[in-house]
């Protein structure tokens, strides 16, 4: 059981493969329903003062993808940023440069899912309110999928859509290098990781890419 929350000096020892090593493990005990309990009461009283992440993990809103169960964790192990199709904006890399650079976070994880609606949205070029400007977020990544998978470009062809959702993950890998000089720094100087994973809805596997 879980009832020691992360400390300072724990974050400090910690390396960036040794964080993403920790979650892929956790995620094979959440495939293999097999999850740690903790002790909630005392890990909440533990960090009312203050938390150590060790991972910042940017995520879609899916319902179905439950981050912290993904991985097996628990309070004050991980941040989580969520946003429909799991991309970089402003306000997400300014929470990541908080979460590595101020709060001492040693990995930043883009996780992509299986199926992912906003993914699809995009394959088929939805039109909607402020979900339109959304989705222009993800169509590079539907467009450069179109050039590599044969068949219809639009959400009926599985594979287009499984491309498209990997090519997402890259592609804001990238961009969030682009963009935040503050991480792209920490990770040439071996701070923190920045890597990626697609969810599978019907494993509950992570598969890195």
């Amino acid at each position: 059981m879980r009832n020691t929350a992360l400390t300072k000096d724990i974050q400090t020892a910690l390396t960036p493969n040794a964080v993403l090593q920790d979650l892929l493990e956790g995620n094979q005990r959440y495939v293999a329903n097999n999850l740690t309990s903790s002790d909630v009461n005392s890990l909440v009283k533990q960090t009312t003062g203050g938390q150590f992440p060790k991972a910042v993990i940017l995520s879609c809103i899916d319902s179905r993808v439950p981050v912290e169960m993904a991985f097996d964790q628990t309070i004050g192990d991980v941040f989580v940023a969520r946003v429909a199709g799991n991309f970089e904006n402003v306000d997400i890399l300014g929470s990541m440069e908080y979460s590595c650079k101020v709060a001492g976070s040693k990995l930043v994880f883009v996780l992509g899912h299986e199926s992912c609606g906003a993914v699809k949205a995009a394959c088929d070029g939805v039109e909607l309110g402020n979900i339109t400007a959304m989705l222009e977020n993800i169509t590079p990544a539907a467009k450069l999928a179109s050039e590599q998978v044969e068949g219809v470009a639009d959400s009926s062809n599985k594979e287009f859509v499984a491309k498209t959702v990997e090519n997402n993950v890259k592609m804001t890998i990238e961009r969030i290098r682009e963009k935040s000089e503050i991480l792209a720094e920490m990770e040439r100087n071996g701070e923190i990781e920045i890597v990626g994973g697609v969810y599978s809805l019907h494993t509950g596997k992570v598969t890195m890419i």
